[in-house]
């Protein structure tokens, strides 16, 4: 049986698998992560599966049909999120009118929050994997395959030959990581590392996750509540290992690893293993990580001598208030000390700062900018909070009324660009955008910023062909501001 895993066509260089997915300001284009484990799993199991990044290779719906007509597929799998889903449906039913015998699932994070409403969209989709899809596309893969019910794939939304939807079980999540594929493995057979950048990191890069979910409960984060859970699960150190010297072995052009998980730093003894097991190594390839803004010294010093070079740190807002009203469990105070030791350590830190939060105010924002700027880490983004469905943010917004819409191809301007579409009493959306678009150029326009940044890629030349790359798309962005793009409001989202 043949296999299509499709990341679809829909805006040039959209980048759907991001936690905010959008056409970026920075270039940033995430790799199909998702799509390319499940391929890998098809693969394992000795299915012939496919994946095609379209906006990664710059194809368009005739390039996909063409492609999928040489091929002629089985099953087409399709990624999908919230802006793109008009985009995505329409896309499979382009495939189902050109392949008449194909089976269209829609796999991701929206899906997976409203399966019946997507169904819902075109009769020529089949079926909806909910959350962790791995072994819910391999199941079905062996049910099409023996001629087996639908009903006994877990995980399945489908429709019925009368058209009925019917919803089977959720799928309880993969216990044992280890046992998935290789992700870089995928990449090799399937993509061109080379059309992937990530603006924090070094070029070219390659993305890996290491677990699964995140244990904390902040209101906004979309990947745990509608596809991995709150829970931390992880590989071995001794598998992250394996795929480690993979990477550097048979992908010789990769300048540094982003370490994908929602919070790599959630087991502080595992990271500590893993980078003594580096250290041991003499690991001389940079790699980067999402973390929190709790981790200790002594484990952020080990971290740096292991090749650790950068922590994504989400320390959204300058007031307490606000971070506990988004479920940050997080004080001001720590995250001062975190960017202190990070400093003192020599990790470089991407700081994201939020806008729009339960019960913001000007008086709130202003505090997020100077905290911003007190915290100065080597890049910053200012975004407004981003409400998707299957979040308790998005239920927060809609239960108090503050949702301008619920069109989802309105969460993007016309260039693709993130469209705040949450207003309350005290700020309108538009005012949301306007202190993203000042926060931003006033934290990038600081003397004792760009002085910092010169200062780096004087001594670091390294950083300079990373800086430079991020530069160039995002500096038009800096001086014009989101507003005055498009006439529709958006904020920075790397």
């Amino acid at each position: 049986m043949r296999i299509l895993m499709l990341n679809p066509p829909f805006l040039h260089k959209y980048s759907r698998s991001q936690r905010s997915p959008a056409v970026t300001r920075s270039g940033t284009l995430y790799y199909p992560i998702w799509l390319a484990y499940a391929t890998g799993t098809l693969e394992q199991a000795g299915y012939d599966a496919r994946l095609v990044d379209a906006p990664a290779m710059g194809y368009d719906l005739d390039d996909v049909l063409q492609v999928a007509r040489q091929f002629r597929p089985r099953v087409v799998v399709l990624d999908t999120s919230t802006p793109s889903i008009y985009g995505d449906v329409a896309v499979g039913k382009a495939i189902r009118n050109a392949l008449s015998d194909s089976f269209i699932i829609l796999v991701g994070t929206h899906v997976s929050a409203l399966p019946t409403e997507t169904l819902e969209l075109a009769p020529e989709i089949d079926a909806v994997a909910r959350r962790e899809y791995d072994d819910t596309l391999l199941d079905l893969a062996q049910a099409l395959d023996g001629g087996g019910a639908l009903t006994t794939v877990t995980g399945l939304s489908f429709r019925e030959e009368n058209g009925e939807i019917v919803h089977n079980p959720n799928r309880p999540f993969i216990p044992d990581l280890d046992r998935l594929p290789f992700v870089s493995r995928v990449y090799k057979r399937h993509l061109t590392i080379e059309n992937y950048f990530y603006s924090i990191t070094r070029y070219p890069v390659i993305a890996v996750v290491t677990g699964r979910g995140c244990p904390h409960r902040c209101i906004y984060c979309l990947y745990p509540q509608t596809m991995y859970g709150r829970g931390y699960r992880y590989r071995s150190v001794d598998s992250v290992l394996m795929e480690f010297e993979y990477i550097k072995r048979e992908l010789p052009q990769v300048r540094e690893i982003f370490i994908e998980d929602d919070t790599l730093t959630v087991n502080t003894g595992r990271v500590q293993e893993l980078s003594e097991r580096l250290i041991a190594r003499d690991w001389d390839v940079p790699w980067t990580a999402n973390s929190r803004a709790d981790v200790d010294y002594e484990t952020l010093k080990l971290m740096k001598r292991a090749g650790c070079r950068l922590l994504c740190v989400g320390f959204e807002s300058g007031d307490q208030g606000m971070l506990d009203a988004i479920g940050k469990s997080m004080t001001l105070d720590r995250m001062r000390r975190f960017a202190e030791d990070a400093r003192k350590a020599g990790l470089l830190v991407h700081g994201c700062f939020m806008a729009g939060n339960p019960g913001e105010s000007r008086e709130t924002l202003s505090k997020t900018l100077e905290f911003a700027k007190e915290l100065n880490p080597d890049t910053a983004q200012f975004f407004p909070m981003m409400a998707y469905p299957g979040t308790e943010a998005y239920a927060w917004a809609d239960a108090e009324g503050y949702l301008e819409t619920k069109e989802h191809s309105l969460w993007l301007t016309a260039e693709g660009l993130h469209s705040c579409v949450v207003s309350s009493e005290a700020l309108s959306s538009r005012e949301v955008v306007e202190f993203c678009d000042t926060a931003r150029r006033s934290f990038y326009l600081r003397p004792q910023y760009l002085f910092m940044k010169l200062k780096q890629v004087v001594s670091q030349p390294s950083e300079l062909a990373r800086t430079m790359k991020a530069l160039k798309t995002f500096l038009p962005y800096l001086f014009r501001g989101s507003s005055a793009s498009t006439g529709r409001d958006s904020c920075l989202h790397h």
